[in-house]
């Protein structure tokens, strides 16, 4: 299995791509890029908790020590503890060990700069360029980093969440609300059921063991979730959460056993937000449209950006957004951190749930419903750069954005096209009224696309 590298970090499976010699290698060349706009470098390290987690973050925290960094070890977290802790501490750089929703066998290094955000595209075309010519600062003995281990730092992310003027905590003390919270035995297991109980949430924990053995694919998707959604109907609970192994990603079940929809976890964090908050939203690309359509209700503007993270954040800066985030679960909360933050959905959505005083499926039910498909085309020996120009020449009707891929958008409607970094395929979002309307753009496109190929 081959390494994937990108500008953010690297990811494989151990043993198989990512070996110790990778790992000290791109360690080091970060330890060398932090180290020459900070000649004293701080760096806080934490991991989700799959079982190779313990020995790569050590090898990582070794190799920064030899390249003069201090480190502040924050243990099993969640990803977006670690980006508060790089703010907090004012340190010059962080790293999560985690592969974010791969399986077990998978990890990976998630690298952050000052400001705890994830890195530019252009920061980490310089990172991949020291790793290229493989010149990496170390130093004598005694210069090396000193190591410091924190391992009750998610109290501080749980007491940011404590704390917000725009949260009724009184009024969800009083609800008491039932929920199951699946922590798919990840970086989320301990953090998010002790935010939740100090809001006055009843909860019933499932996989919160932090043991890294996942109990399901873990990806929180509605297929990979059957059990949660059983076992919210079986406690008659008022809904149940799900994240992923690094707990920046957050799903939602309704009362009834039926998945929100994971582009609904942002939608209905946007509509509580709005409500109290005068401003703009930003999201990808690829997001669903019942976000903008929930903007229109308040009278503001939801500014799309690339795919990524980091896009979102950088967009959300330069508008001044109030909130952001992705489809995928991910919300962006400025009055916390700039950073999707599983603790930061969750509390939101426990918020507009008793705000809503109905039960949840009632309050999905009045949020603007779309329904994505998604499909992609195998394009073999062709060019995907070629054939989405000739889709984009070809396009008569909808209005045009190619900023990333290409993306077609219509009235109540939209197409995505993005090709893959990895294999020779483009991949196609779409998202319509209906599911079968939403499947029907995708096939068109599909055609479209093989019409275009050369065998």
């Amino acid at each position: 299995m081959p390494l994937m590298v990108s500008v953010s970090g690297i990811r494989g499976i151990v043993g198989d791509g990512l070996t110790p010699q990778v790992i000290v290698d791109f360690s080091s060349a970060y330890a060398t890029w932090v180290r020459q706009s900070f000649p004293k470098a701080t760096i806080v390290l934490g991991r989700d908790s799959r079982i190779t987690g313990k020995m790569v973050s050590e090898l990582v925290s070794s190799t920064l020590n030899w390249c003069g960094c201090d480190v502040i070890d924050l243990g099993v977290v969640p990803t977006p503890t670690v980006q508060i802790g790089v703010e907090q501490f004012g340190a010059q750089g962080g790293i999560i060990v985690s592969a974010s929703h791969n399986p077990a066998e998978w990890n990976a290094l998630k690298l952050l700069n000052h400001t705890g955000e994830f890195m530019s595209p252009e920061e980490g075309e310089a990172l991949l360029k020291i790793k290229e010519s493989g010149k990496f600062i170390s130093v004598n003995y005694d210069k090396t980093g000193s190591f410091k281990k924190i391992r009750d730092y998610h109290q501080t992310h749980i007491s940011m969440m404590m704390e917000f003027d725009f949260i009724d905590y009184a009024s969800i003390q009083k609800r008491k609300p039932k929920v199951v919270l699946d922590a798919v035995e990840g970086a989320g297991s301990v953090a998010l059921p002790e935010l939740l109980e100090k809001l006055g949430c009843e909860v019933i924990r499932m996989n919160c063991g932090a043991n890294g053995l996942f109990p399901h694919v873990p990806e929180p998707l509605p297929h990979n979730l059957t059990d949660l959604m059983a076992r919210v109907k079986l406690e008659e609970a008022d809904l149940g959460l799900a994240v992923d192994p690094d707990a920046d990603r957050l799903a939602v079940i309704l009362e009834n056993g039926e998945p929100m929809g994971e582009e609904y976890t942002i939608t209905a964090a946007v509509d509580y937000i709005l409500k109290r908050k005068k401003g703009d939203v930003v999201v990808n690309l690829s997001t669903t449209q019942a976000v903008e359509e929930v903007a229109k209700r308040y009278g503001v503007t939801c500014h799309r950006s690339k795919v990524g993270e980091i896009n979102v954040v950088k967009m959300m800066q330069e508008k001044g957004a109030v909130i952001g985030g992705e489809g995928s679960g991910g919300v962006i909360l400025p009055a916390s951190h700039y950073g999707r933050d599983s603790l930061v959905a969750a509390l939101l959505i426990v918020a507009w749930f008793v705000e809503g005083n109905k039960p949840i499926s009632v309050l999905r039910a009045g949020l603007p419903n779309f329904e994505m498909g998604k499909k992609k085309v195998d394009l073999g020996k062709n060019n995907p750069d070629d054939i989405i120009a000739k889709l984009s020449a070809s396009e008569k009707d909808g209005k045009i954005d190619q900023r990333d891929g290409l993306k077609i958008s219509l009235p109540d409607r939209w197409v995505h096209l993005r090709k893959s970094n990895t294999e020779p395929i483009i991949r196609i979002y779409t998202e319509a009224p209906t599911q079968s309307e939403a499947d029907t753009l995708g096939e068109t496109y599909v055609a479209k696309i093989r019409a275009m190929m050369t065998p």
